[in-house]
């Protein structure tokens, strides 16, 4: 099921992330120039990552990135 709330939020921090941020935008293009995807995939790619380093931060908060 697809939650309507995470998705826009999820698209408007992978859209300042990419603006704002060198390492997303690297992997942003990285996801547009050698995998082939198009916007939309390449941002949630974004997206997704960043959630997977949240969830991590979350998990190990005695971590340092």
């Amino acid at each position: 099921m697809k939650n309507d709330r995470l998705n826009h939020a999820g698209y408007l921090w992978a859209f300042s992330a990419i603006t704002a941020s060198p390492s997303a935008k690297a992997h942003y293009r990285r996801r547009r120039d050698d995998h082939g995807d198009w916007h939309a995939a390449a941002q949630r790619n974004l997206f997704n990552r960043m959630i997977g380093q949240l969830y991590h931060c979350l998990q190990n908060p005695h971590t340092v990135r």
